[in-house]
């Protein structure tokens, strides 16, 4: 039996990925155990036991970025984090710890190497955390999701992906899709999303320039986050939701997507072989707009920066596209060799390697 410790959280970034790799690890043995590391007020505190796995708790203490309290604080405060690991570690005989990032990773890195037990890094940003900086330099393995991300040994190993997404067929449910969102079975589908709070910049511009989606022969799925009422009910060939709970479906559905370029949206729709518009969003460190530079330069998809989406961008720019067959041809061509759908074996293999195996 082996022990694996899976560290991080926070955001569903970092939860996402973890999860899959732990579903990976307990389908492919019941008799191992599979633990996660993380803190009370990340997301993971929810969806971990939601999943299933046992959360164990360990304080969340953000690196200090300017000299104040805080900094005075931190140096207690992280020792005190990596001892609630090591403990962790030491309770449950931990063989190997694998961390994605976030406020438990740090902490569970250096734990991890005081107690003698191999780690791996993931990173699924194209720009790294610091966390995962830091361990790279002592880390067994440093899987990361995309070409060119500055880690220290680093190996491409793709995105973990969910398994209603890693082993989707889009042909063979795309009628089945259509109908549950209640589309046309024939007119191609633009899906149009931007996070579960919606994103109002998407959807002002969506808002704006629908009717000339639809006059180009497009119907449109829209899931408004959120923000839907500023969007509206939709139309004929618009269709508005909130959320979509589904989302298997929704990729199920597309034929062109229109999106923010989060780590895990850019890694769903490459490794899908979907045609994309990213449209990075423009605060944070600028690393939605790194994540979809490599389906960019293969040609997958096109890039509209945030500040220049507005409704007249997407009938110069998004319409002449949808009319365009021959260039939706390739970039679907091209889309179907930018990702991997191999993610989640790929990290487990490098648990397995840091383990000897």
């Amino acid at each position: 039996m082996t022990t694996y410790l899976l560290a991080g959280g926070g955001t569903a970034g970092h939860v996402n990925p973890m999860l899959a790799i732990a579903d990976g690890l307990r389908a492919r043995s019941s008799e191992d155990e599979v633990l996660v590391l993380g803190t009370r007020e990340g997301l993971e505190a929810r969806l971990v036991p939601e999943r299933g796995y046992e959360l164990l708790v360990v304080d969340r203490v953000p690196f200090p970025r300017r000299p104040n309290g805080a900094a005075l604080r931190f140096p207690v405060r992280f020792a005190r984090a990596i001892s609630q690991v090591r403990r962790h570690i030491r309770r449950h005989g931990v063989d190997v710890v694998l961390g994605v990032g976030g406020y438990a990773s740090a902490p569970a890195y250096v734990a991890a190497r005081r107690e003698r037990v191999p780690f791996v890094v993931h990173e699924a940003n194209a720009r790294p955390g610091l966390a995962n900086v830091l361990g790279a330099r002592g880390a067994a393995g440093v899987g990361v999701a995309f070409t060119g991300t500055p880690l220290r040994g680093a190996e491409v190993v793709g995105m973990p992906l969910r398994p209603e997404i890693a082993h989707l067929d889009r042909a063979a449910r795309r009628a089945e899709a259509r109908e549950f969102f209640g589309l046309d079975a024939d007119r191609p589908v633009l899906l149009v999303f931007g996070g579960s709070l919606g994103a109002k910049r998407i959807n002002d511009a969506m808002a704006g320039a629908w009717r000339d989606v639809v006059d180009a022969g497009w119907q449109i799925l829209h899931a408004a986050g959120e923000r839907a009422d500023e969007v509206g009910a939709g139309g004929d060939g618009y269709v508005v939701v909130r959320y979509v709970d589904r989302m298997e479906l929704a990729f199920a559905a597309a034929d062109l997507v229109l999106s923010r370029a989060g780590a895990s949206t850019v890694s769903e729709i490459s490794a899908l072989g979907i045609p994309a518009v990213y449209v990075p969003y423009a605060v944070g460190n600028g690393e939605q707009r790194l994540n979809a530079a490599g389906a960019v330069s293969a040609g997958a998809a096109i890039l509209i920066d945030d500040a220049q989406l507005t409704p007249e961008r997407l009938r110069a720019e998004l319409v002449p596209l949808l009319r365009d067959g021959a260039r939706l041809d390739a970039m679907r061509t091209a889309a179907e060799g930018s990702g991997t759908r191999e993610g989640t074996e790929n990290v487990i293999a490098m648990l397995d390697r840091a383990l000897g195996r």
